[in-house]
């Protein structure tokens, strides 16, 4: 194929943008199809780092617009690879998406010249099933604890350590900046929509808790227990009271909108917010704090669910070391930091946590480090390729909790009863969890 054809993505594919080279030689141009996430700034560096990798190489690259929304980011690629499986060649994917789509991806290890280890280790392992590196890490993430430094200054309360903590400090500013003029004031925003995001928001509440991670390393199921319940009840109390009801409905941007927006206390999100927040023209500059998640009552911890996104090749790929190599890319040290610099998206090379330039702009990054090894993860290795129904059920019973249509205890019991059904699973989980 030549570089300045442009190939038009089978559906349900989308083309968003074709990024391309000039014409260097049309018989060694080629063009590869990158699926990139467009969340946050993410489509727009993704743009310009494999815009950079076909000026220098003489190829086109067409990049693919991928859903913010996680799950449904899966169940477009798992479409797009049964119905047209030659129309992406790299795709970014979710930490938990690995094994979902394992079958169509390729094994890196003879392509990567050892540059695995140069990233943390539990990311590559994460990216590693069956002894095939199916996946480069290209970010890692953990969840946060975002706050208006300014009103907590305001009001002399101090950044929460505990969930009951950051209810009282919620309610006591949402009622005095109500009572001062400011009515559309709340005190605590998340991502409580019926969708992978809930799942890692009630994850980091139960694990908090002392109530484990929904499985226990053997596959039982252990989120039926009173930590557990005592965690969702808690978090449903905070529905009308210091979150407003459209929660329910919203995902990390409404989330982080509305926080941005100057209209809550505390928000809940991912560090690629904290960028956005500190931008040109946000009303929140240099206003905002972050810190880790707070604990559970008193035998607790706190808890970040552990997140991020890692590259892979489809092995139905037309040029599979060319894909690889634009992986290399992407995941390399100079790419990396960019994104670092840019958009505080988190490297996963070591030697970067020791660049003057990357810690100048990131002074919180020892704080974020003691989140990524606060972080618990989502059981996605134990269960393999049916996490994705996991999560989902998971999603969908704590959603019915926190929109009192069931009560927690019960909710529970029943989603142990079908976690067992997906997984097989004949041991009974443990009363008490671990």
């Amino acid at each position: 194929m030549t570089l300045c054809l442009l190939h038009r993505l089978a559906r349900p594919i989308a083309l968003l943008v074709v990024v391309t080279a000039t014409c260097l030689g049309a018989a060694q141009a080629a063009t590869l199809r990158l699926a990139c996430s467009g969340l946050g700034r993410e489509q727009q560096l993704c743009r310009s780092a494999a815009e950079a990798w076909g000026r220098k190489n003489g190829h086109t690259v067409e990049l693919v617009n991928l859903p913010e929304d996680a799950g449904q980011r899966l169940q477009m690629l798992r479409r797009g690879f049964a119905e047209t499986p030659q129309a992406i060649d790299v795709v970014q994917l979710d930490v938990v998406q690995l094994g979902a789509l394992r079958e169509h991806l390729l094994d890196l290890k003879p392509h990567t010249r050892g540059a695995e280890r140069q990233h943390f280790s539990s990311m590559v392992a994460n990216g590693t099933l069956d002894g095939k590196l199916l996946a480069l890490p290209w970010f890692i993430d953990a969840g946060l604890l975002y706050y208006r430094r300014d009103l907590l200054e305001k009001y002399r309360q101090p950044v929460p350590q505990t969930w009951e903590q950051l209810q009282a400090v919620a309610q006591h500013i949402q009622t005095a900046e109500r009572q001062a003029g400011n009515p559309r004031l709340w005190g605590y925003v998340w991502q409580g929509r019926n969708y992978e995001g809930l799942s890692c928001n009630a994850l980091e509440w139960i694990a908090s808790f002392g109530g484990g991670t929904l499985l226990d390393e053997r596959g039982r199921v252990t989120v039926n227990q009173p930590k557990a319940v005592r965690a969702l009840e808690t978090a449903a109390g905070w529905i009308g009271r210091i979150s407003p009801r459209e929660v329910l409905d919203w995902g990390e941007e409404e989330s982080r909108t509305a926080f941005q927006g100057g209209h809550a206390v505390f928000m809940r999100n991912w560090p690629y917010a904290w960028a956005l927040t500190q931008a040109p023209g946000s009303a929140l500059r240099g206003k905002v704090g972050i810190a880790v998640l707070p604990g559970g009552g008193g035998s607790g911890r706190q808890a970040a669910t552990l997140g991020g996104q890692q590259l892979a090749v489809s092995r139905h790929a037309a040029e599979p070391a060319l894909a690889a190599e634009l992986v290399l890319h992407l995941t390399g040290a100079a790419v990396q930091k960019e994104r670092a610099l840019k958009a505080s998206y988190n490297p996963t090379l070591n030697e970067l946590y020791r660049d003057p330039e990357v810690r100048a702009a990131n002074p919180d990054l020892g704080m974020l480090l003691q989140a990524f090894y606060s972080a618990v993860a989502r059981p996605s290795t134990v269960t393999g390729a049916k996490y994705p129904e996991v999560s989902a059920e998971f999603a969908r019973a704590v959603h019915e909790v926190l929109s009192g249509r069931a009560p927690a205890g019960g909710a529970m019991a029943a989603l142990e009863t079908r976690l067992r059904q997906i997984l097989g699973s004949r041991d009974k989980a443990t009363a008490d969890g671990p």
